[in-house]
């Protein structure tokens, strides 16, 4: 019996810089920012976020669906609360890892930046 290979799908680039936006914007929000980084110690239910990010539960909740919805989490049910992970914490872990190295190497120059900084957001 011949053996295949799973071959991913080719994409244009386009559509790979497209998902690659799509990717960074999911995490580029400074309260999602804090969910994921605080799955990177495990699961936890909503309510535990609430508690350690002090946020309400509401904002909590549509972040974690949004990173739900991105394949950034998953989810499980415990009893009647739902339990929330990191979908893929080795890569997420290298993300961040790339993302502060990154963050060192050019300083306050992103804070900074007129379009993306700070007081452009303000």
């Amino acid at each position: 019996m011949k053996q295949t290979r799973d071959v991913p799908p080719v994409i244009s680039e386009a559509s790979a810089l497209q998902a690659a936006a799509c990717l960074f914007d999911s995490f580029g929000k400074p309260a999602r920012l804090a969910v994921i980084q605080h799955l990177t110690l495990g699961e936890h239910r909503v309510v535990d976020l609430t508690t350690h990010l002090n946020l309400p539960q509401a904002t909590v909740s549509a972040h974690c669906a949004c990173l739900l919805s991105c394949g950034v989490l998953h989810r499980r049910t415990q009893g009647r609360a739902t339990v929330y992970s990191l979908a893929h914490p080795e890569a997420t872990m290298e993300l961040l890892a790339a993302a502060e190295k990154m963050l060192a190497l050019t300083g306050d120059a992103v804070t900074l930046c007129p379009t993306f900084g700070i007081e452009a957001k303000s």
